[in-house]
């Protein structure tokens, strides 16, 4: 399995200004071999690199392999649209290869730029212990809030995965983050108020409009999303660590698409939009892979409109949005639960060794909300 290893570059302020340079050289270098690639409807790699090689090197003084990672990131963009031209920003993300970037023990990374290649001290954090040896494929260096960081691809060893006895259904919603088949809730308040707050302090600095404003503005760049990755990492831990104390296998929704499925006031869209349940499903995922959990994924139709016990699905079964009341034979409880409770059983079905155990019991007590 492969996960992205951040690693932070610490550099002197000549060190800076040669990253900065090379940042800037590199996106014009884009755009120039961008606009000939898009006027002549060129986008193979060899056919590009004979028109446009030596007009890089000389115009913006990039390195020969620079030179061959700009027309490189050209062509892997129109690889997705090729019927508009494609813009570069000034601090887009430069690829570096083993040829122009090498890692010099733990605490060092020699980088070519376009003042030549220097050695740049780095720090990798808690991931330290890692072998340099398991890094696979390229490395991206981007700058983010005026710091330069290496984004690096390492592969982690996945755990053999488990003979699940059971399965636990995650329902992900807004009002609850998550929702869990064994009634353990984890509430979506403190990341609704967070955002409230933020958007609230953004609309008045915005209006503002001063320099100090502004600066504000910029340190508060980032803290919003910070913070919900922070919530969606402590919940998708706490829910592995669950399943594999009481080895289950986690059943999710695929919510792909679920934006367009769906409409809302106005008023609400800004946290609508704002929904970070494909963050938090690939948390799960990839968590549960680490410690060998299976992960099912199950369709969302109906989850939260099916009743759990005579299986009869109708919108009427929701009365108030958090609330269940099956019309055909009374079952009711809170409606997040429910849902947990329905992706559970499809997962069940998908799961022939322990159909037959997980719906024995597949009506627990119906749960209380938790804070």
């Amino acid at each position: 399995m492969l996960k992205t290893l951040q690693i932070k570059l610490l550099p002197n302020e000549q060190q800076k200004d040669a990253l900065m340079d090379t940042f800037i050289k590199f996106s014009e270098a884009c755009n120039f071999v961008s606009k000939i690639a898009f006027e002549r409807k060129l986008f193979n790699k060899v056919f590009l690199q004979r028109i446009v090689y030596k007009d890089i090197r000389e115009k913006f003084g990039l390195s020969a392999q620079l030179a061959v990672r700009v027309i490189a990131n050209v062509v892997e963009t129109y690889k997705q649209d090729r019927t508009t031209f494609h813009q570069f920003r000034d601090f887009g993300s430069i690829v570096y290869d083993q040829r122009i970037l090498s890692f010099k023990g733990m605490d060092e990374v020699s980088i070519n730029t376009t003042g030549g290649r220097i050695r740049i001290p780095i720090t990798i954090g808690k991931y330290g212990e890692i072998p340099f040896k398991r890094i696979r494929g390229q490395c991206d260096l981007v700058r983010k809030n005026r710091q330069f960081y290496l984004m690096v691809a390492v592969e982690i060893p996945e755990a053999p995965s488990i003979e699940p006895e059971d399965i636990i259904g995650v329902d992900m919603g807004i009002e609850n983050i998550a929702v869990d088949s064994t009634g353990k809730y984890y509430s979506g308040d403190g990341i609704n108020e967070t955002r409230e707050r933020y958007v609230g302090l953004r609309s008045r600095l915005q209006s503002a409009g001063t320099r100090s404003a502004r600066r504000h503005l910029r340190k508060l760049s980032g803290k919003e999303s910070r913070f919900v990755r922070n919530v969606n990492h402590f919940i998708s831990k706490e829910i592995v660590q669950r399943a594999k104390g009481t080895s289950s296998a986690i059943a999710i929704e695929d919510l792909s698409g679920i934006r367009l499925r769906t409409t809302v006031r106005k008023g609400n869209r800004y946290i609508h939009n704002s929904w970070p349940f494909h963050q938090l499903r690939s948390f799960i995922e990839y968590k549960a892979r680490e410690t060998g959990i299976p992960v099912v994924v199950v369709k969302p139709h109906n989850t939260s409109r099916e009743c759990p016990k005579c299986h009869y699905a109708d919108r009427k079964n929701r009365p108030e949005r958090s609330r269940f009341k099956c019309v055909f034979c009374g079952f009711e409880g809170e409606a997040d639960f429910i849902a947990s409770l329905n992706i559970r059983n499809r997962a069940a079905v998908s799961q022939p060794i322990v159909t037959e155990a997980i719906l024995d019991h597949s009506i627990p007590p119906v749960a209380s909300s938790e804070a």
